[in-house]
């Protein structure tokens, strides 16, 4: 069987020449018309061949992928010791049969690596079991297949889930399917280990809207869709350390020494990775990004310096656990977030309020004095698009896009994944309130 990627012929770089200008595409059709001519090859399908061909014996395939993507998939720590290996062994016995036995991780440790990938496919898997109870009406059923595209999920040399508009699609096709699916509902909210890693979320949602809160992680939003808008406002990619991002390993080791360029052809996927090098390394979140990340900063921190991560707070609830409770109206949800054991920083109360249609606002309360007298009180509001925010008492807001460094076949790309706005009220202040105002795509 021949297959390859439809990239591969134009899309990739340097295809579009060889392929069409310099006469491969022409060659290999000649070349294959004689072997049919010569009695040497016949065209078929795969069905007719199953059809016609006898058995050779029984074969399970391994849940594999590739042997990049399969490198791909492991943390930046564990894909260095592969590629270090893989020069230990030499070139000749990596193209051997010996080489098939070189493995990477699976490609679901995508899911594992960035959460961001898991978020959207747990969101997909739940909406496709509550799409079959409710008797898989087709738009739905459409919208759900197409955002189980796998483009978006994954990442490598190439951008994947570092191109916000791919994470867009599946988000704006999960918004189509649960809008269809809750048309006419109210609001309601479920408990449940949302994301499979063994800790509770609270989905809350209604016909207008889809949010995820996780009491486990600070009490943090991870998901905020309106459906109307087809745009899950949480969905900005939180920077990471990448394994390319790295200087190369001194000559000797995996990466030493970068392939030259080929002669003939196109450059391969690894000649393209040794061939892009950075000069410094990106920024990087200590952090997930999120709604309401909620930090007190000490004063002498300037904004460049949180822009670029290089900042230690004074008290961070990230990665903290809040016991929630629930309080009810008519038309709305509130979400009571307190710390189940006060962490280094004291007292921290928080109300995430959720209304039927979608508006969404949040109410601090904290103990001035547990912290120093000239401190500030600073929620991050990560957000895939540009909003406003309406703070009480009013203040200083901090905003910057939040943009990430990763390689792609065309070299290192920079790009705006979404945007940072951070209140900034005084310590003494002991409470706030902030309503999150977005925009519908225009």
């Amino acid at each position: 069987m021949f297959v390859d990627d439809g990239e591969k012929f134009g899309g990739w770089p340097g295809t579009k020449d060889w392929v069409y200008t310099r006469g491969w595409l022409a060659q290999f059709l000649d070349a294959v018309e004689g072997l049919v001519a010569a009695g040497d090859v016949r065209l078929t399908t795969p069905g007719a061949a199953l059809d016609t061909v006898r058995s050779s014996g029984l074969a399970y395939l391994p849940t594999a992928s590739y042997r990049e993507m399969e490198a791909w998939a492991l943390p930046p720590a564990a894909a260095r010791r592969l590629a270090v290996l893989e020069q230990e062994l030499g070139e000749a016995r990596m193209a051997g049969p010996e080489g098939a036995l070189v493995r990477g991780a699976h490609w679901r440790n995508f899911l594992v690596k960035y959460a961001e990938a898991n978020r959207m496919h747990k969101k997909m898997l739940a909406l496709s079991g509550l799409c079959r109870e409710r008797g898989d009406p087709p738009a739905a059923r459409r919208a759900i297949g197409r955002a189980q595209c796998n483009d978006a999920y994954w990442h490598g040399v190439f951008g994947g889930l570092y191109l916000p508009h791919l994470r867009n699609a599946i988000w704006r096709n999960l918004a189509l399917a649960e809008a269809e699916l809750r048309r006419g509902e109210g609001l309601v909210v479920e408990r449940l280990d949302f994301d499979g890693d063994g800790a509770e979320e609270l989905w809350i949602h209604s016909g207008a809207f889809s949010a995820l809160v996780s009491p486990e992680r600070g009490g943090v939003i991870e998901e905020y869709t309106v459906f109307e808008h087809g745009i899950n406002y949480a969905d900005v990619l939180t920077r990471r350390r990448e394994v390319y991002h790295e200087p190369p390993p001194a000559p000797g080791h995996a990466g030493g020494e970068a392939s030259p360029p080929p002669a003939d052809g196109t450059p391969s996927i690894h000649e393209l990775e040794q061939m892009a090098r950075l000069q410094q390394l990106p920024p990087i979140d200590h952090v997930d990004r999120a709604l309401f990340v909620d930090r007190v900063l000490a004063p002498d921190v300037t904004l460049d310096a949180y822009a670029g991560g290089a900042f230690a707070s004074i008290a961070c609830w990230s990665r903290h656990t809040f016991e929630a409770s629930l309080e009810h109206s008519a038309d709305a949800v509130e979400v009571v977030l307190r710390p189940g054991a006060a962490p280094a920083g004291g007292l921290l109360e928080k109300r995430i309020r959720l209304h039927k249609g979608g508006e969404l606002s949040v109410r601090y309360r904290w103990d001035p004095a547990a912290f120093p007298v000239d401190a500030c009180f600073c929620p991050e509001v990560s957000l895939a698009r540009e909003a406003e925010l309406e703070l009480a008492p009013a203040g200083e807001v901090w905003q910057f896009p939040i943009t990430t460094v990763s390689r792609s076949e065309r070299g290192f790309e920079e790009t705006v994944q979404g945007y940072s706005y951070t209140p900034r009220w005084p310590v003494r202040a002991g409470e706030a309130r902030l309503i999150v105002q977005v925009r519908p795509p225009t």
